[in-house]
């Protein structure tokens, strides 16, 4: 952060799952501050609460308290206010999720081009530049014809990832989307996030390769039982993590050759 107004404000957030006699806190008063143009990104083990975080971002999960603050295009809005309509939300934030989501009975080109067309009105004209100037970006324009199940699941991710941002999103979220993919195939989702990093685009990680974290964030969070325990640039917390936990998990992932 370099002083300015942040693009995602989280304030004390809170979520639980369960019924009133078995709740189970997963998101323990959680604050956060994400600058324009910052890369951020959650590591923790399984279970400690990236990817809910990321789903309470995208109004995906109800939050049980707190506040999600989005600056930018529309002024401010507090993504935890009950009752708020999620659509015109969703329009600014793009999520990818480690399973790829794209309709199987659509080619690449219709799979990008459907939510510009009917969520932003775009004509179809219009669309198809956008979604084939991405494509093309990204080393697919010879799929665009393609369906799902002709494509590598680096390929899905890849597709799934320029359906996000043919709709322009002011914040990408990703949640571990490369936990689904063959070793092989990881390098070449990594490159579009470099990409999209160059690009200036705000983006909230939650992801297992802390190698890739090491290198593409402005600040690392890790998260253990629902609480940021540790947040710093990935220099400071990769180097000289301040909690035993962290040192601990750190040393983990290092034993097993992700670090």
């Amino acid at each position: 952060m370099n002083g300015a107004t942040p693009k995602v404000e989280i304030r004390n957030l809170r979520k639980s799952f369960g019924t009133k006699a078995h709740r189970r806190t997963v998101l323990h008063d959680i604050c956060l501050d994400i600058g324009e143009h910052e890369v951020v990104c959650l590591i923790g083990a399984s279970g400690s609460g990236k990817s809910t975080m990321l789903r309470c971002i995208n109004m995906l999960e109800p939050v049980d308290d707190g506040e999600i603050w989005l600056h930018g295009t529309g002024g401010a809005v507090d993504l935890a206010e009950p009752g708020l309509d999620p659509d015109p939300i969703r329009r600014r934030i793009g999520m990818v999720f480690q399973s790829y989501n794209l309709f199987p009975h659509m080619s690449v080109l219709r799979n990008i081009t459907l939510a510009p067309m009917k969520v932003l009105g775009r004509s179809a004209g219009d669309a198809k530049a956008t979604a084939m100037h991405l494509l093309q970006r990204l080393g697919l324009a010879d799929k665009a014809d393609a369906y799902p199940d002709q494509l590598s699941g680096g390929q899905q991710q890849r597709v799934a990832i320029v359906r996000a941002l043919a709709m322009q999103p002011e914040l990408m979220l990703l949640d571990e989307i490369t936990a689904a993919l063959d070793p092989v195939l990881v390098g070449e989702v990594l490159n579009v996030v470099r990409e999209m990093r160059n690009d200036g685009m705000t983006m909230v990680l939650a992801t297992h390769e802390m190698g890739f974290a090491r290198e593409i964030a402005d600040l690392v969070c890790f998260l253990q039982d629902g609480v940021i325990l540790e947040s710093a640039p990935p220099a400071q917390l990769f180097t000289e993590p301040q909690h035993a936990e962290t040192r601990d998990f750190l040393a983990r992932v290092i034993a097993s050759g992700r670090l």
